[in-house]
């Protein structure tokens, strides 16, 4: 069936949301992505003269085609090389959804994405459907076609999940770069100890290149065991500078998911972001992302805000 001008033009008016949605659910921008193109495939051959909610329409189908990428992620993560981490996106991007509430935000932290990965399919809709977007049990259930009361239990129990007595630290754009800036110069001052100071004593290192880039395959623990392992990273080599093309790479302060973050470039490309979960112990998790593929979304974005004044210079 063919697409009248306005039927696109509506679905383009759902595609943030459903973006927004689709990436809280997979934890992958570029999975996002797919998801959504998907799902406008299936409005372009749909008989449309009998959808009579579009948006509710579409929520059911990506919601559909989400649970099957999150049955089937699990099986791929489960031979993942190394550790894995969430997709980082900047701030700004539509594809982080509303961010009035306190909820919302949390919902799409890189903390929150990653303890996601312990619901089941069903307790990660039904949590991101009624956390972030606001949706009703009755909306979820119809969705997922269980019952209401099934909704609200499995709701319940996607929150015990999730619950941590540990509260999360929020920062603005301005804040987040004093952040960064303050631990880089840790990082750079080729002693542990200031680093040591800004992190929280059980902060945990997670570095995820996928197999794409050398990274280290386990977490590292502690605050010093994070010092030692960041000291190194930023210390400078002939193989460091050799892997930039022979330049330098340079640090930029952003906010990635809510929280401060570097983003690493070697001339106009991304190669890397180390993001910092806060608490009010101090930086309870550093997550270093450099696996290229997690890595496409944030440097279009970049390059499309472009120019940018890095913090400092490496190498």
């Amino acid at each position: 069936m063919s697409l009248l001008t306005h039927e696109a033009d509506q679905f383009e008016g759902f595609r943030g949301r459903l973006e927004a949605i689709a990436y809280r659910l997979l934890g992958s921008a570029g999975d996002a992505e797919d998801a959504v193109q998907e799902a406008f495939l299936r409005w372009h051959a749909a008989d449309r003269e009998r959808i009579e909610v579009p948006e509710a329409w579409l929520t059911k189908v990506l919601t559909n085609l989400c649970l099957n990428q999150l049955t089937s992620a699990r099986v791929r993560r489960e031979t993942y090389v190394g550790q894995w981490l969430p997709e980082p996106v900047l701030a700004g991007d539509p594809m982080l959804g509303p961010a009035d509430t306190a909820e919302q935000r949390e919902s799409v932290s890189l903390a929150v994405l990653m303890l996601m990965e312990r619901l089941s399919p069903n307790e990660r809709v039904v949590y991101v459907l009624r956390e972030a977007f606001g949706y009703g049990h009755r909306e979820i259930a119809e969705i997922l076609e269980i019952g209401e009361a099934n909704c609200q239990q499995i709701y319940r129990r996607a929150k015990r999940h999730l619950a941590t007595d540990r509260a999360r630290t929020e920062i603005g754009a301005v804040a987040a770069r004093k952040v960064v800036e303050g631990f880089l110069a840790a990082a750079l001052s080729g002693d542990t100890e200031p680093l040591v100071r800004l992190l929280a004593d059980d902060a945990v290192g997670v570095a995820d290149g996928g197999a794409k880039v050398p990274a280290r395959r386990s977490p590292v623990l502690g605050a010093l065991g994070i010092a030692r392992y960041l000291r190194g990273l930023f210390r400078p080599s002939a193989h460091k500078r050799a892997m930039v093309g022979g330049g330098s790479a340079a640090v930029h302060a952003v906010v990635v998911n809510g929280g401060p973050a570097a983003l690493v470039t070697a001339g106009e490309q991304v190669v890397g972001v180390l993001s910092l979960e806060m608490a009010a112990e101090g930086v309870q998790a550093v997550n270093i992302h450099v696996n290229p593929d997690k890595l496409e979304r944030i440097a279009r974005r970049w390059a499309a805000e472009g120019p940018h004044r890095p913090v400092v210079a490496l190498w």
